[in-house]
Protein backbone atom coordinates (compact mmCIF):
# COMPACT_ATOMS: atom_id res chain seq x y z
CA UNK A 1 0.00 0.00 0.00
CA UNK A 2 1.25 3.43 -0.97
CA UNK A 3 -0.96 5.25 1.55
CA UNK A 4 -0.77 9.08 1.55
CA UNK A 5 -4.12 9.41 3.34
CA UNK A 6 -2.49 8.14 6.55
CA UNK A 7 -0.05 11.04 6.85
CA UNK A 8 -0.86 14.18 8.88
CA UNK A 9 -1.56 17.35 6.92
CA UNK A 10 1.37 19.54 6.00
CA UNK A 11 4.91 18.53 5.12
CA UNK A 12 4.46 14.81 5.75
CA UNK A 13 1.37 14.60 3.54
CA UNK A 14 3.10 16.63 0.83
CA UNK A 15 6.12 14.30 1.03
CA UNK A 16 3.78 11.33 0.65
CA UNK A 17 2.21 12.87 -2.47
CA UNK A 18 5.66 13.56 -3.91
CA UNK A 19 6.59 9.96 -3.17
CA UNK A 20 3.46 8.89 -5.05
CA UNK A 21 4.59 10.96 -8.05
CA UNK A 22 7.98 9.24 -7.97
CA UNK A 23 6.32 5.81 -7.83
CA UNK A 24 4.37 6.71 -10.97
CA UNK A 25 7.53 7.95 -12.72
CA UNK A 26 9.31 4.71 -11.80
CA UNK A 27 6.35 2.66 -13.05
CA UNK A 28 6.20 4.55 -16.35
CA UNK A 29 9.92 4.09 -16.95
CA UNK A 30 10.27 0.49 -15.85
CA UNK A 31 6.95 -1.13 -16.72
CA UNK A 32 6.28 -1.97 -13.07
CA UNK A 33 2.56 -2.63 -12.57
CA UNK A 34 1.07 0.08 -10.32
CA UNK A 35 -2.68 0.39 -9.75
CA UNK A 36 -4.18 3.76 -8.84
CA UNK A 37 -6.82 2.06 -6.73
CA UNK A 38 -7.62 4.56 -3.97
CA UNK A 39 -8.83 3.46 -0.55
CA UNK A 40 -11.90 3.22 1.67
CA UNK A 41 -12.02 3.38 5.46
CA UNK A 42 -15.19 1.41 6.16
CA UNK A 43 -17.43 2.53 9.05
CA UNK A 44 -19.59 -0.14 10.69
CA UNK A 45 -20.21 1.57 14.04
CA UNK A 46 -21.68 4.97 14.83
CA UNK A 47 -18.45 6.28 16.37
CA UNK A 48 -16.48 5.15 13.30
CA UNK A 49 -18.88 6.99 11.00
CA UNK A 50 -18.62 10.09 13.17
CA UNK A 51 -14.83 10.13 12.69
CA UNK A 52 -14.91 9.70 8.91
CA UNK A 53 -17.67 12.30 8.64
CA UNK A 54 -15.61 14.80 10.64
CA UNK A 55 -12.50 14.09 8.60
CA UNK A 56 -14.32 14.42 5.27
CA UNK A 57 -15.66 17.78 6.40
CA UNK A 58 -12.12 19.08 7.03
CA UNK A 59 -10.24 17.28 4.25
CA UNK A 60 -10.31 20.03 1.63
CA UNK A 61 -9.30 22.74 4.11
CA UNK A 62 -6.41 20.60 5.34
CA UNK A 63 -5.20 19.95 1.80
CA UNK A 64 -6.18 16.29 1.36
CA UNK A 65 -6.84 15.48 -2.27
CA UNK A 66 -9.80 13.48 -3.55
CA UNK A 67 -11.37 12.63 -0.18
CA UNK A 68 -15.12 12.33 0.33
CA UNK A 69 -17.73 10.74 2.57
CA UNK A 70 -19.53 7.66 1.22
CA UNK A 71 -22.87 6.16 2.13
CA UNK A 72 -23.13 2.42 2.69
CA UNK A 73 -24.49 1.91 -0.83
CA UNK A 74 -21.62 3.96 -2.28
CA UNK A 75 -19.09 1.84 -0.40
CA UNK A 76 -20.61 -1.34 -1.84
CA UNK A 77 -20.63 0.19 -5.31
CA UNK A 78 -16.84 0.69 -5.08
CA UNK A 79 -15.91 -2.63 -3.46
CA UNK A 80 -17.75 -5.95 -3.26
CA UNK A 81 -15.53 -6.86 -0.30
CA UNK A 82 -17.30 -4.70 2.28
CA UNK A 83 -19.76 -6.72 4.37
CA UNK A 84 -23.22 -5.36 3.72
CA UNK A 85 -24.79 -6.09 7.09
CA UNK A 86 -24.15 -3.23 9.52
CA UNK A 87 -22.42 -1.09 6.90
CA UNK A 88 -22.94 2.62 7.60
CA UNK A 89 -20.58 4.28 5.11
CA UNK A 90 -16.94 5.13 4.67
CA UNK A 91 -14.24 7.58 3.72
CA UNK A 92 -13.00 7.53 0.12
CA UNK A 93 -9.51 8.69 -0.85
CA UNK A 94 -8.27 8.59 -4.41
CA UNK A 95 -4.52 8.95 -3.79
CA UNK A 96 -3.56 5.41 -2.78
CA UNK A 97 -1.57 3.03 -5.00
CA UNK A 98 -1.18 -0.75 -5.06
CA UNK A 99 2.36 -2.04 -5.62
CA UNK A 100 3.62 -5.62 -5.21
CA UNK A 101 6.91 -5.43 -3.24
CA UNK A 102 8.10 -8.67 -4.81
CA UNK A 103 7.82 -7.11 -8.27
CA UNK A 104 9.57 -3.96 -7.05
CA UNK A 105 12.52 -6.01 -5.81
CA UNK A 106 12.67 -7.79 -9.17
CA UNK A 107 12.38 -4.68 -11.37
CA UNK A 108 14.02 -1.83 -9.43
CA UNK A 109 17.69 -2.96 -9.33
CA UNK A 110 17.83 -3.69 -13.06
CA UNK A 111 16.10 -0.40 -13.89
CA UNK A 112 18.50 1.58 -11.71
CA UNK A 113 21.46 -0.11 -13.37
CA UNK A 114 20.17 0.42 -16.89
CA UNK A 115 18.93 4.00 -16.49
CA UNK A 116 21.52 5.45 -14.11
CA UNK A 117 24.47 3.07 -14.31
CA UNK A 118 24.14 2.15 -10.64
CA UNK A 119 26.18 -0.84 -9.40
CA UNK A 120 23.75 -2.88 -7.30
CA UNK A 121 25.44 -5.58 -5.21
CA UNK A 122 23.53 -8.40 -3.53
CA UNK A 123 24.99 -10.73 -0.90
CA UNK A 124 27.40 -8.00 0.21
CA UNK A 125 27.45 -7.28 3.93
CA UNK A 126 28.88 -3.91 4.93
CA UNK A 127 30.76 -4.09 8.24
CA UNK A 128 32.14 -0.53 8.47
CA UNK A 129 31.51 2.93 7.03
CA UNK A 130 33.55 6.10 7.30
CA UNK A 131 34.48 9.26 5.40
CA UNK A 132 36.35 7.23 2.78
CA UNK A 133 33.59 4.74 1.95
CA UNK A 134 32.53 1.32 3.18
CA UNK A 135 34.20 -2.00 4.00
CA UNK A 136 32.52 -5.31 3.18
CA UNK A 137 32.69 -8.60 5.07
CA UNK A 138 35.12 -9.85 2.42
CA UNK A 139 37.56 -7.10 3.35
CA UNK A 140 36.86 -5.09 0.20
CA UNK A 141 36.92 -1.30 0.54
CA UNK A 142 34.50 0.59 -1.72
CA UNK A 143 35.47 4.24 -1.97
CA UNK A 144 32.82 6.95 -1.79
CA UNK A 145 32.57 10.66 -1.07
CA UNK A 146 29.20 10.19 0.66
CA UNK A 147 27.74 7.12 2.38
CA UNK A 148 23.96 6.81 2.90
CA UNK A 149 22.92 4.17 5.43
CA UNK A 150 19.26 3.18 4.97
CA UNK A 151 19.06 -0.21 6.66
CA UNK A 152 16.21 0.09 9.13
CA UNK A 153 17.12 -0.72 12.73
CA UNK A 154 20.04 -2.78 11.43
CA UNK A 155 22.27 0.32 11.36
CA UNK A 156 22.83 -0.55 15.04
CA UNK A 157 25.43 -3.07 13.89
CA UNK A 158 27.45 -0.25 12.25
CA UNK A 159 26.86 2.56 14.75
CA UNK A 160 25.64 1.12 18.07
CA UNK A 161 26.18 4.35 20.04
CA UNK A 162 24.12 6.36 17.54
CA UNK A 163 21.35 3.77 17.65
CA UNK A 164 21.34 3.72 21.46
CA UNK A 165 20.53 7.44 21.60
CA UNK A 166 18.23 7.54 18.55
CA UNK A 167 14.91 7.01 20.34
CA UNK A 168 13.92 4.52 17.65
CA UNK A 169 11.47 1.74 18.47
CA UNK A 170 11.44 -1.69 16.87
CA UNK A 171 7.99 -2.80 15.77
CA UNK A 172 6.99 -6.35 14.88
CA UNK A 173 3.95 -6.88 12.66
CA UNK A 174 2.16 -9.99 11.39
CA UNK A 175 0.56 -10.27 7.97
CA UNK A 176 -1.15 -12.83 5.75
CA UNK A 177 -1.81 -13.53 2.09
CA UNK A 178 -4.77 -15.48 0.67
CA UNK A 179 -4.77 -17.72 -2.33
CA UNK A 180 -5.78 -16.04 -5.61
CA UNK A 181 -9.48 -15.24 -5.46
CA UNK A 182 -11.66 -17.29 -7.82
CA UNK A 183 -13.34 -16.07 -10.98
CA UNK A 184 -11.22 -12.92 -11.35
CA UNK A 185 -12.94 -11.45 -8.28
CA UNK A 186 -11.45 -8.03 -7.48
CA UNK A 187 -11.51 -6.07 -4.22
CA UNK A 188 -11.09 -2.74 -6.05
CA UNK A 189 -9.66 -0.13 -3.66
CA UNK A 190 -7.61 -0.83 -0.56
CA UNK A 191 -10.00 -1.43 2.34
CA UNK A 192 -9.41 -0.46 5.99
CA UNK A 193 -11.61 -0.87 9.05
CA UNK A 194 -12.73 1.51 11.75
CA UNK A 195 -9.85 0.22 13.88
CA UNK A 196 -7.49 1.92 11.44
CA UNK A 197 -8.91 5.32 12.34
CA UNK A 198 -7.05 5.18 15.66
CA UNK A 199 -3.75 4.12 14.06
CA UNK A 200 -2.88 6.85 11.55
CA UNK A 201 -2.08 10.37 12.70
CA UNK A 202 -4.22 12.12 10.08
CA UNK A 203 -7.38 11.33 12.07
CA UNK A 204 -6.10 13.08 15.21
CA UNK A 205 -7.92 16.22 13.99
CA UNK A 206 -11.29 14.53 14.65
CA UNK A 207 -12.80 15.28 18.12
CA UNK A 208 -14.90 12.08 18.06
CA UNK A 209 -11.78 9.90 17.79
CA UNK A 210 -11.49 9.82 21.60
CA UNK A 211 -14.91 8.18 21.94
CA UNK A 212 -13.95 5.56 19.34
CA UNK A 213 -10.68 4.83 21.18
CA UNK A 214 -12.48 4.44 24.50
CA UNK A 215 -15.06 2.07 23.05
CA UNK A 216 -12.42 -0.20 21.44
CA UNK A 217 -10.33 -0.27 24.63
CA UNK A 218 -13.38 -1.25 26.67
CA UNK A 219 -14.65 -3.92 24.26
CA UNK A 220 -11.35 -5.70 23.60
CA UNK A 221 -8.16 -4.45 25.30
CA UNK A 222 -6.10 -6.99 23.32
CA UNK A 223 -6.61 -4.92 20.17
CA UNK A 224 -4.67 -2.10 21.80
CA UNK A 225 -2.17 -4.40 23.47
CA UNK A 226 -1.15 -5.84 20.10
CA UNK A 227 -1.72 -2.65 18.10
CA UNK A 228 -4.20 -4.36 15.80
CA UNK A 229 -5.97 -2.57 12.98
CA UNK A 230 -7.03 -4.36 9.84
CA UNK A 231 -6.56 -3.60 6.15
CA UNK A 232 -6.71 -5.48 2.85
CA UNK A 233 -5.12 -5.03 -0.57
CA UNK A 234 -5.18 -7.22 -3.67
CA UNK A 235 -2.27 -7.72 -6.04
CA UNK A 236 -2.36 -8.47 -9.76
CA UNK A 237 -2.24 -12.23 -9.08
CA UNK A 238 -5.58 -11.98 -7.28
CA UNK A 239 -4.07 -12.65 -3.85
CA UNK A 240 -5.41 -10.52 -0.99
CA UNK A 241 -2.79 -9.27 1.47
CA UNK A 242 -4.19 -8.91 4.99
CA UNK A 243 -2.88 -7.29 8.17
CA UNK A 244 -1.84 -6.38 10.71
CA UNK A 245 -0.50 -6.00 14.26
CA UNK A 246 2.07 -3.74 15.95
CA UNK A 247 4.05 -4.91 18.97
CA UNK A 248 6.87 -2.61 20.04
CA UNK A 249 10.38 -2.84 21.43
CA UNK A 250 11.63 -5.94 23.24
CA UNK A 251 8.30 -7.40 24.32
CA UNK A 252 7.69 -9.46 21.19
CA UNK A 253 8.75 -13.06 20.73
CA UNK A 254 10.29 -14.56 17.59
CA UNK A 255 8.01 -16.17 15.01
CA UNK A 256 4.28 -15.75 14.48
CA UNK A 257 1.91 -15.41 17.43
CA UNK A 258 -1.23 -17.56 17.18
CA UNK A 259 -3.28 -15.29 19.44
CA UNK A 260 -2.50 -12.25 17.29
CA UNK A 261 -3.35 -14.18 14.13
CA UNK A 262 -6.71 -15.19 15.57
CA UNK A 263 -7.54 -11.61 16.59
CA UNK A 264 -6.54 -10.09 13.24
CA UNK A 265 -8.47 -12.64 11.19
CA UNK A 266 -11.56 -12.29 13.39
CA UNK A 267 -11.58 -8.52 12.83
CA UNK A 268 -11.05 -8.99 9.10
CA UNK A 269 -14.03 -11.33 8.87
CA UNK A 270 -16.16 -8.64 10.53
CA UNK A 271 -15.03 -6.22 7.82
CA UNK A 272 -14.83 -8.26 4.61
CA UNK A 273 -16.66 -10.80 2.50
CA UNK A 274 -13.96 -12.66 0.56
CA UNK A 275 -14.88 -15.50 -1.79
CA UNK A 276 -11.88 -17.53 -0.54
CA UNK A 277 -10.36 -17.02 2.93
CA UNK A 278 -7.75 -19.78 2.61
CA UNK A 279 -4.28 -18.48 3.43
CA UNK A 280 -1.26 -19.30 1.31
CA UNK A 281 1.27 -17.39 3.44
CA UNK A 282 1.77 -15.87 6.86
CA UNK A 283 4.81 -13.90 7.96
CA UNK A 284 6.15 -11.29 10.33
CA UNK A 285 8.48 -8.36 9.86
CA UNK A 286 10.36 -5.91 12.08
CA UNK A 287 10.85 -2.25 11.23
CA UNK A 288 12.25 0.84 12.94
CA UNK A 289 9.88 3.63 13.94
CA UNK A 290 10.76 7.16 15.02
CA UNK A 291 7.87 8.24 17.29
CA UNK A 292 6.50 11.65 16.37
CA UNK A 293 8.58 12.17 13.24
CA UNK A 294 8.54 11.02 9.62
CA UNK A 295 12.07 9.61 9.81
CA UNK A 296 15.32 9.56 11.79
CA UNK A 297 18.51 11.14 10.46
CA UNK A 298 22.04 11.27 11.85
CA UNK A 299 25.65 11.80 10.76
CA UNK A 300 27.61 9.38 12.97
CA UNK A 301 30.84 10.05 11.05
CA UNK A 302 31.91 12.71 8.54
CA UNK A 303 30.30 11.98 5.19
CA UNK A 304 28.19 9.12 6.61
CA UNK A 305 24.45 9.83 6.76
CA UNK A 306 21.84 7.58 8.36
CA UNK A 307 18.20 7.82 7.27
CA UNK A 308 15.68 5.36 8.68
CA UNK A 309 12.74 5.10 11.07
CA UNK A 310 9.90 5.53 8.56
CA UNK A 311 7.91 2.99 10.57
CA UNK A 312 4.98 1.38 8.77
CA UNK A 313 4.96 4.12 6.12
CA UNK A 314 8.03 2.93 4.23
CA UNK A 315 6.19 2.11 1.00
CA UNK A 316 4.40 5.44 1.20
CA UNK A 317 7.21 7.77 2.23
CA UNK A 318 10.50 6.25 1.10
CA UNK A 319 10.84 7.86 -2.34
CA UNK A 320 9.82 11.31 -1.11
CA UNK A 321 12.01 11.15 2.02
CA UNK A 322 14.95 9.91 -0.08
CA UNK A 323 14.64 12.80 -2.52
CA UNK A 324 14.55 15.41 0.25
CA UNK A 325 17.43 13.77 2.11
CA UNK A 326 19.68 13.66 -0.95
CA UNK A 327 18.91 17.30 -1.68
CA UNK A 328 19.81 18.20 1.92
CA UNK A 329 23.12 16.34 1.73
CA UNK A 330 24.25 17.11 -1.80
CA UNK A 331 22.55 20.46 -2.41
Amino acid sequence: MVWPIGQPAGERYETALRSRELWMEFAAGSGLPVRECGSIHVARREDEFAVVEEFAGQAERLGYQGSSLLTGDEVRARTPAAREDGLLGGLWSGTELCVDPREVLRVLPAWLSEKYGIDVRFGTAVVAADAEGVVTARGERIASDVVLVCTGSDFESLFPETYATSGLQRCKLQMFRTRPQPGNWRIGPHVASGLTLRHYENFAVCPSLLRLRERIAAENPLLDRYGIHVMAAQNDLGEVVLGDSHVYDDVFAPGEDAEIESLVLAELRELLDLPDWRLSERWHGVYAKNPGAASFTAEPAPGVHVTTGLGGAGMTMSFGVAERRVHDILG
